[in-house]
């Protein structure tokens, strides 16, 4: 039986090694840290010895970016056993990785591919999820893509597709935001209807970044501070959620730690705001039936 995720309402950071420090000497007023988890899934050596130290002041989750449950060729079983091993000794609030591939054979991109949104698709994903999730014993997260093209021969919506998806796996939901924004603006399809469209009781957690505009479309860069549209849109899925926990995602031109709690501060405003307006309408709603 796997342990499923908790209902956790945080306000957190990628903990990046420009701010190492920060995080071991000082107390940064964060609800949690997000770590790549590839970056630990070596035994011993200093970066275990820094997650450990951090660990013991803020919960921890952990964030991959090569399980690749899009190959069709299955998991890689020694990545899951240095992943659990990893697990066990951090004890992480949520694990995590991507609706993507990057690896068949011997061959391993270091990209976040994308799948095609089919039953075929469908069914070789939900296989590599119960695997991963099997392996680990604990239900896992699966963030949604930014996206730069789309297959012929869709037969769903990304959105049909992942709600499928967690639905037949047990698994739950990373959103990320920015990407819904990216891709949105990318394809032309409304960002609204994709989190209408979504299973609101399994996303646990929502990631926040900036993007970069390309020659022809928007790219999912992380280099840059959220943009005014993609806290608009945050305000919206927080609205529809209700508490889950989220962070402020930067991996190019990481700036000063406070920079970025400017960000969540923003974040948890925002962030409160949207729930008491929902509450509200939530509130009147019922009086108005009564």
């Amino acid at each position: 039986m796997l342990s499923p995720n908790p209902r956790f309402a945080g306000y957190g950071l990628g903990l990046r090694k420009e701010h190492y420090r920060d995080f071991l000497e000082t107390n940064v007023p964060v609800d949690f840290v997000e770590v790549i988890s590839e970056n630990f899934m070596v035994e011993g050596g200093q970066p275990r010895d820094i997650l450990r130290r951090v660990r013991e002041k803020h919960p921890v989750v952990l964030h991959g970016v090569s399980m690749s449950i899009g190959s069709a060729d299955g998991i890689d079983r020694d990545y899951l056993r240095r992943l659990k091993s990893l697990v066990d000794e951090i004890e992480p609030l949520f694990v995590s990785d991507h609706l993507s591939w990057s690896r068949i054979g011997r061959f391993n991109s270091h990209d976040l591919l994308p799948v095609p949104y089919t039953d075929e698709a469908l069914d070789t994903v939900c296989a590599n999820i119960d695997i991963a999730q099997n392996a680990l014993g604990r239900q896992m997260l699966f963030e949604n893509p930014s996206s730069y093209l789309a297959f012929d021969g869709a037969t769903m919506t990304e959105w049909e597709f992942i709600s499928t998806m967690s639905k037949r796996t047990g698994c739950g939901l990373l959103l990320d935001v920015n990407n819904i924004f990216v891709s949105a603006t990318n394809h032309g399809f409304d960002a609204l209807a994709y989190l209408d469209g979504l299973p609101v009781d399994r996303v646990h957690q929502i990631h926040l970044a900036g993007h970069s505009q390309g020659r022809d479309l928007l790219i999912d860069t992380h280099d840059s501070p959220v943009c005014d549209e993609v806290w608009a849109l945050y305000e919206n899925a927080m609205a529809r959620l209700g508490p889950v926990a989220t962070m402020i995602e930067r991996d190019g031109n990481v700036p000063p730690l406070n920079e970025l709690l400017r960000e969540l501060w923003i974040a948890r405003k925002l962030g409160a705001h949207a729930q008491q307006d929902a509450q509200v309408t939530r509130d009147t709603r019922i009086a108005e039936a009564a």
